[in-house]
């Protein structure tokens, strides 16, 4: 069973949904009576990061994911991926969950938000088994990760190469959205799924 972690913010059916279409059993809950018989967890989200912080930390879920992290793989999408760094810029500075260092800046240029179909490149990790390099996913964001190369699983150009996917340890994150990424996002899941 993987949980799918609902702390208010996030498009929680559509990645059940993408889970199931990826052969696992999927449940949403924000308890963590319930994630605790969850074999992996994807924290997915849609939303600005202070809010997400906010939300997380009112329902004591910033604690919970930390122990969890210890034995447990975790998946954070779009926003997810973002909370899963030291901090945000975005309306503010806000701390984040601190997984991995760094932090998330807005686009220096472009139009933003990046609304649509990107390609990622430079793939490493499980994660990423059976992707080809320049394969597409979709994207909405507005804000993207620096961090260290050591913890970069996959990269994307958008006025300039930015890290599109991260990891360290147990926690995963990607930045674009696997559940409307087609045949691409479904085989990330399963990778995600069967590591």
């Amino acid at each position: 069973m993987i949980g799918i972690v609902d702390y208010g913010l996030g498009n929680l059916r559509s990645v059940q949904k993408a889970l199931e279409a990826a052969g696992a059993s999927a449940c949403i809950s924000g308890e963590p009576a319930v994630l605790d018989g969850c074999e992996k967890l994807v924290l997915p989200g849609v939303g600005a990061f202070g809010a997400g912080m906010r939300q997380l930390c009112a329902r004591g879920l910033d604690a919970y994911l930390r122990m969890r992290a210890r034995q447990t793989k975790i998946l954070g999408i779009c926003l997810g991926m973002q909370l899963l760094l030291e901090s945000s810029s975005e309306e503010g500075e806000y701390a984040g969950l601190g997984f991995l260092r760094g932090k998330c800046v807005r686009f220096a240029a472009g139009k933003i938000p990046q609304v649509g179909w990107n390609e990622v490149f430079s793939l490493k990790t499980p994660l990423f088994a059976g992707i080809g390099e320049g394969t597409r996913f979709y994207f909405v964001h507005s804000y993207r990760a620096v961090c260290g190369e050591e913890n970069v699983c996959a990269k994307t150009d958008y006025y300039g190469a930015y890290p599109s996917a991260v990891y360290a340890g147990n926690v995963f994150g990607v930045q674009f959205h696997p559940e409307k990424s087609g045949a691409a996002g479904l085989k990330l899941l399963k990778n995600f799924v069967g590591m």
